[in-house]
């Protein structure tokens, strides 16, 4: 084995910590990739043999591409963004293999907080809080002595805690309520599906999964219009259906996906609102897929 092949393997083995690091701080399975490969080609590019510890040194170098990424961001004023034919009649076909990308992804509710934070706070907590790492390696990172990172990672700490209070309970619930609507479609229950649904909810798909919903129809498969409107509409579009459907977080929101095999290939986005579902998007458009944050669950 080569000195560059046996680099690669080290780093393979370090780079699922590397990525959970990343996803910590930007929220973008993505761009946490995006970070992660450029550890890579910095450590590439270094002389690796003098490097002492090298999982601490590609935290480092994570978190530096991260700090810098998320100023870029603020700069922009821009949120984290990511990069079918088919519809929910699709998910009928169960495929038990499921990626395991981010398992140990945080809740939806703690990443909506994270995003409030300021750059430098952010990775100072995600580093100590998260990772474990002492102050007088974060300091340099965040350029800050190691006392000051303290203050970041702690102010950070207690917007964390005071927000969890109030936006948590609100995420928990809307998981609720996509949890129960899809229990309620696989098991094909008409009545609890209403009940879960607002009277006036509104479903949406695009041209792709309105396109695949059309040629299905010769064997049976219901037609699908780009608007359906009203609960006992939509309630009819879903009851029996979605048996391969899974938990997802949608731009860190509550939803639902189709992904045999862990490829994502429809995304279900909820609105929910006073308990009831009120709007259900659903997204098959190869290029439109590539603009959400799907982490599976």
């Amino acid at each position: 084995m080569t000195d560059r092949e046996l680099l690669a393997e080290r780093f393979e083995e370090t780079r699922p910590r590397l990525r959970a690091v990343a996803y910590r701080m930007l929220g973008s399975s993505t761009e946490a990739e995006d970070a992660v490969q450029e550890a890579w080609l910095r450590l590439s590019r270094s002389e690796a043999n003098e490097i002492g510890n090298l999982g601490g040194w590609l935290t480092t170098v994570v978190a530096r591409v991260c700090l810098d990424m998320l100023r870029s961001r603020r700069v922009r004023g821009e949120e984290p963004i990511e990069g079918v034919a088919a519809t929910a009649a699709d998910m009928d076909a169960v495929d038990p293999e499921r990626d395991s990308l981010l398992a140990e992804s945080i809740s939806s509710a703690l990443l909506v907080v994270l995003q409030t934070l300021a750059p430098a706070e952010r990775v100072a907590f995600v580093l100590h809080d998260m990772f474990d790492l002492p102050f007088d390696e974060i300091g340099p990172i965040v350029d800050r002595s190691p006392a000051a990172a303290r203050q970041l990672a702690s102010r950070a700490r207690r917007r964390v805690q005071g927000a969890s209070a109030h936006g948590g309970r609100d995420r928990v619930r809307q998981r609720e309520v996509v949890d129960a609507f899809l229990a309620a479609s696989r098991s094909g229950d008409f009545a609890a599906l209403v009940a879960v649904l607002d009277p006036d909810v509104v479903l949406r798909a695009d041209a792709s999964a309105v396109q695949a919903a059309a040629a299905r129809q010769a064997q049976g498969a219901p037609a699908l219009a780009p608007e359906v409107h009203g609960a006992d509409a939509v309630a009819t579009a879903f009851a029996g259906r979605a048996k391969a459907a899974q938990a997802a977080l949608i731009d860190g929101a509550p939803g639902l996906a189709w992904a045999p095999g862990g490829h994502v290939r429809a995304a279900f986005c909820f609105t929910v609102a006073d308990g009831r579902v009120t709007g259900i998007d659903i997204v098959t458009d190869p290029a439109e897929l590539q603009q959400l944050d799907v982490v599976l669950q």
